[in-house]
């Protein structure tokens, strides 16, 4: 999950914690608590996307590297 997807889920969770009232749907579903949930879902996914992010970066560079540093045969 990249870092847009886990912004839409955070923005989602807080939209549906904070500005939908929780019994909307009658007592079988908590707004609320689906909200809670995709909020911290997205936090996580957030963080993930971010520390895992330099690792992703670093390998592609070397390769680059790798293939600009030989010489052309003759």
């Amino acid at each position: 999950m990249g870092v847009g997807v886990s912004i839409f889920f955070a923005t989602l969770g807080a939209i549906l914690y904070f500005a939908i009232e929780p019994d909307v749907f009658g007592e079988a579903v908590h707004m609320d608590r689906i909200g809670l949930i995709f909020m911290i879902v997205g936090g996580v996914g957030i963080v993930l996307s971010v520390l895992l992010a330099p690792r992703r970066g670093r390998t592609s560079d070397d390769r680059l590297m790798r293939r600009e540093n030989n010489p052309p045969e003759v």
